[in-house]
């Protein structure tokens, strides 16, 4: 049985490093938290002027400020999903040969040839 020759790996298809993730879960957590400051500022807002439709306002305005915080902890302590659970990885018709990338059998291997004669 012969193998296929050297296979090489594609830094696209390796996944993002620990700490990569961890940056764009911070990033993502206090963007949501800067979000939750203004819907508290717009709401202190419009109960001070006495905004038109406050009934309407002021309910949608609570409801931010309680659910953002909890999907932000929820998004933060989340991790991206590994490729065989992602649903683009199952449309993608990528054939994977199993075998290890640097898989060359002793006839594929480059030998030394040695010149006898000088």
């Amino acid at each position: 049985m012969k193998r296929q020759a050297y296979q090489p790996i594609l830094i696209t298809d390796a996944s993002r490093s620990q700490d990569d993730q961890l940056t764009s879960r911070q990033k993502r957590y206090v963007l949501m938290m800067g979000i939750r400051v203004a819907c508290l500022i717009v709401g202190a807002i419009l109960v001070g002027v006495q905004a038109p439709l406050l009934w309407l306002w002021l309910p949608m305005v609570a409801l931010g400020m309680v659910l953002i915080p909890w999907l932000a902890v929820l998004l933060a302590n989340d991790r991206p999903p590994k490729d065989e659970h992602r649903l683009m990885s199952r449309f993608q018709a990528r054939h994977r040969d199993e075998t290890p990338p640097m898989s060359l059998t002793a006839e594929e291997r480059p030998h030394k040839v040695i010149d006898a004669e000088p």
